[in-house]
């Protein structure tokens, strides 16, 4: 067996297998969509690149996401019901050097350039205006936001669309409706059937979370499934659940119940030596740095214990949309700035984190990014990391038609 199957297969041991089997098939695909599924191969391989790139190694700490790309950039609705454009998943989110965010999503740039309609010099023009989009907002200095008002482009078109979207809409494309009363698609898709044991896990686990919030009636679950979504969680434990909200049938709402896990990231920051605060579990982790990072709080995010389980409770919203990067074929200028934008987004949430729990201050930020050296590097890390990538990707999608994932799985 290859050493990337290997390791692929003890990373997601004791993942709930047909949706394992969804994450493989999915990351043989191509490089980009490997690149979301094996973060943890991504920081094994960027802790060695450190010889050769001082910025990733010396670079102040900040809190990162973790697993930054183009696709975990996106719209969502605040607890004040506006919609922002921000990074929308913390999954893997740490202290870690300020660059190695900005160095994996600009190599997703590049693993992605199939996805973005993009040729190769397109882009590496696009990691270009994406890092200097990210040194010109560390050296401002000052952490902005993007709502509909101060975007531009295919950001501001995604936003306007959204500001418009309706919940019955939204709850028609997820549920049936009969009557007064709304029900789960199970589509295979987005969802699958719960057990039995699962819906009264959930139900029970609601009932309880209901009875501390000023209006329990909001968190009486109708309905359960299993949900479907992303590529690097596929396989953990994840539920939709239909509650009664503000009332039936067009006033109910969809929650969103994750497992989370130790970060990806803890091996190669552990050989660093770049120690973590001690978290009650993984989920605090996750939430607590996403209300950080975000320059509004996520609707409804909290860190709840399913039994022993470390879970991630949100809003599944109707305004969880990416920017529709199909649109950039034959436009340069489109591309170039939604990449600019998610360059400034990431400087701007790193700035507001600033600081907290071993993070350096913005001064520290802003001072590294007036330096000349670093961008080079962090494109010649970016470019490495995309050429490796793409090696590992060929080697376990071979793996997977050799028939070594099933096998071991």
């Amino acid at each position: 067996m290859s050493a990337i199957a290997n390791a692929i297969i003890r990373h997601n041991a004791g993942r709930e297998p047909e949706r394992l089997a969804m994450k493989y098939a999915k990351m043989a695909q191509d490089p980009f969509i490997f690149l979301r599924g094996a973060c943890h191969l991504y920081y094994d391989a960027l802790s060695d690149a450190l010889r050769d790139a001082p910025a990733l190694r010396k670079a102040p700490l900040a809190w990162c996401c973790g697993d930054l790309h183009f696709e975990n950039v996106g719209s969502y609705k605040g607890d004040n019901r506006l919609v922002y454009f921000d990074i929308n998943d913390f999954d893997e989110a740490a202290l870690a050097p300020a660059t190695w965010d900005i160095v994996r999503l600009l190599t997703s740039i590049q693993c992605g350039a199939g996805v973005l309609n993009a040729t190769r010099t397109e882009a590496l023009a696009a990691s270009r205006a994406c890092l200097d989009g990210y040194r010109n907002a560390l050296i401002a200095g000052k952490p902005l936001w993007m709502e509909r008002e101060t975007s531009t482009g295919l950001v501001k078109a995604l936003l306007t669309s959204l500001e418009d979207t309706q919940r019955a809409a939204f709850l028609d494309k997820r549920t049936l409706r009969n009557g007064g009363k709304r029900a789960l698609t199970l589509d295979n898709a987005k969802a699958l059937p719960a057990t039995a044991a699962q819906k009264e896990r959930i139900s029970q686990f609601m009932a309880r979370f209901a009875a501390r919030e000023p209006d329990p009636k909001f968190y009486r679950v109708l309905d359960v499934a299993r949900r479907i979504a992303g590529t690097g969680s596929l396989g953990l434990a994840r539920f939709v659940v239909l509650v009664e909200g503000k009332g039936s049938p067009d006033g109910n709402y969809l929650l969103d119940i994750k497992e989370s896990l130790p970060s990806a990231l803890e091996p190669a920051l552990a050989r660093l030596r770049v120690a973590q605060p001690a978290w009650p579990h993984p989920a605090a982790r996750v939430v607590s740095v996403q209300d950080r990072m975000q320059s509004v709080d996520h609707a409804f995010l909290r860190a709840v214990k399913l039994g022993r389980m470390s879970c991630i409770l949100k809003e599944l919203q109707p305004t969880a949309n990416r920017v529709d990067l199909t649109r950039c074929k034959g436009r340069a200028d489109l591309l170039l700035g939604v990449v600019s934008a998610m360059g400034r987004i990431l400087a701007w949430d790193q700035l507001r984190a600033a600081g907290r729990d071993g993070a350096a201050a913005a001064g520290a930020l802003i001072d590294f990014a007036a330096g000349k050296q670093w961008p080079r590097e962090l494109l010649d890390a970016s470019r490495a990391m995309t050429r490796l990538t793409q090696q590992q990707w060929k080697t376990f999608a071979e793996a997977r038609r050799d028939g070594e994932l099933t096998r071991n799985t």
